[in-house]
């Protein structure tokens, strides 16, 4: 007789059955890409090619959702030679999170950036700064830069006929979209140029984070620096992105079900709530910024020890996020994922929250999954419980999501103190009126 796989675990191993050919689908388009940039390097020695996205097709196996990719250029300039003129206020020896890229009057070895095609001489009496290194000004040359490589590569068959063409390149204010065609699979990636330097994260309270992640990981990860990329035609601003894809990376190498309960749940994401991508809604870079917070607040291996427990401690914090209209950017807490006015968070929820209550219907993908589903696992009336952090974010803890786990009937962790915790902070929580008994 054959082995009755559960319904999570089937809907995982289809996941799974996908991941090689889209490793290889990314891997051929970003091959693609790639002998164009080194075109580009050769007819502009100021931008650089970057070799490091193993990450990125790490990353791409993950995910069902088939949002534009970033492809980072790297600038060839000397960050710590540039006047970094911050316009927000933050703590000495952080990264801007706004500003302007300055070179110094007596700056030496910067010469090829300061000429007119990338380069805004100041207007004002600056006696420190000659001018400014200009976003607008950048994308527009490497916008040329591209259409030549394209143009020059497909006449000497660098690149197979059909994988990409010029016309497909759509200057965007902040980067530059390219279509590259991998077999039957076209991926779309969002061509980004970036300052890399040394620095610290704004916002970054790794005291309490590092529970959560391999010994020593966000420290490591945060002394690389962060990436300065165009803000607006005038402005940049620090973007971890890259160290959030490293951090994803590093929770590969724990065990337990941490990386599955992300790829079911953007499967999940993509299918049912975005109608295959067809809807606005939810992307990977969301879903992913919930993992990274839901494995600092569950940071005991048995929090992901059981694939239906894992993917619930996702979907309580995604939950409390989306009722109380905040996902706070996770090495910049003080930002917010969600304030793109664009997202309709009123019907997100509702798509999440149905999943929460009855997730069986979403899991069955052919007719031998037919069948009754279990009673739902909450009341409707659970969305006051989750919108508790917004007035006091101390309810911002493993505690709190604890109850929330109970709620939908998957707490099962032993451990007597945490036992304790959450009960605790349910009958604080009980007082106000918020939960039944």
């Amino acid at each position: 007789m054959a082995v009755k796989v559960p319904l999570w675990h089937h809907y995982l191993q289809a996941i799974r059955s996908r991941e090689v050919s889209r490793v290889q689908d990314f891997q051929r388009a970003e091959d693609v890409l790639l002998t164009v940039l080194e075109h580009v390097h050769t007819l502009d020695p100021r931008f650089l090619v970057d070799y490091s996205h193993h990450l990125e097709a790490f990353q791409f196996a993950l995910r069902s959702s088939e949002d534009p990719l970033d492809m980072q250029v790297l600038l060839r300039v000397d960050a710590s030679a540039l006047l970094i003129e911050e316009l927000e206020a933050l703590e000495p020896g952080d990264c801007p999170a706004l500003c302007l890229l300055g070179i110094p009057r007596e700056a030496t070895g910067l010469e090829l950036w300061m000429t007119e095609d990338v380069f805004s001489a100041s207007s004002e009496g600056n006696n420190k700064c000659c001018g400014y290194i200009v976003p607008s000004k950048v994308l527009r040359v490497l916008k040329e830069l591209l259409v030549a490589a394209i143009v020059h590569c497909k006449h000497h068959s660098l690149i197979a006929p059909g994988s990409l063409s010029a016309a497909s390149l759509q200057e965007e204010q902040l980067h530059l979209s390219l279509l590259v065609s991998s077999g039957w699979r076209k991926i779309r990636f969002n061509i980004v140029p970036v300052l890399r330097r040394k620095c610290g994260v704004p916002g970054l309270d790794g005291a309490w984070l590092t529970p959560g992640f391999p010994e020593g990981t966000l420290k490591r990860i945060v002394g690389h620096g962060v990436d300065l990329v165009p803000a607006s035609a005038q402005h940049w601003r620090a973007c971890t992105g890259y160290l959030l894809t490293w951090l994803l990376g590093e929770l590969g190498t724990l065990r337990g079900h941490r990386l599955d309960s992300l790829s079911l749940l953007d499967r999940v994401n993509h299918e049912r709530w975005r109608d295959g991508g067809r809807e606005p809604g939810l992307t990977f870079n969301h879903l992913k910024t919930v993992l990274l917070w839901a494995c600092a607040l569950f940071p005991a291996p048995e929090d992901w020890a059981e694939l239906q427990g894992a993917v619930y401690r996702l979907l309580v914090v995604l939950l409390c996020c989306l009722a109380t209209r905040t996902l706070p950017r996770f090495l910049h807490a003080g930002r917010d994922l969600l304030q793109d006015g664009a997202l309709d968070l009123s019907a997100v929820y509702q798509h999440a929250e149905g999943f929460a209550r009855q997730p069986e219907a979403a899991l069955r993908i052919h007719a031998t999954h037919l069948g009754h589903s279990p009673p739902p696992r909450v009341g409707h009336g659970v969305k006051v419980l989750l919108q508790l952090p917004a007035s006091d974010p101390a309810y911002w803890a493993t505690a709190y999501f604890d109850v929330l786990l109970d709620k939908f009937q998957v707490f099962t962790i032993q451990d007597k103190d945490r036992v304790a915790a959450m009960q605790s902070i349910f009958q604080k929580i009980k007082s106000l009126g918020c939960v039944d008994s």
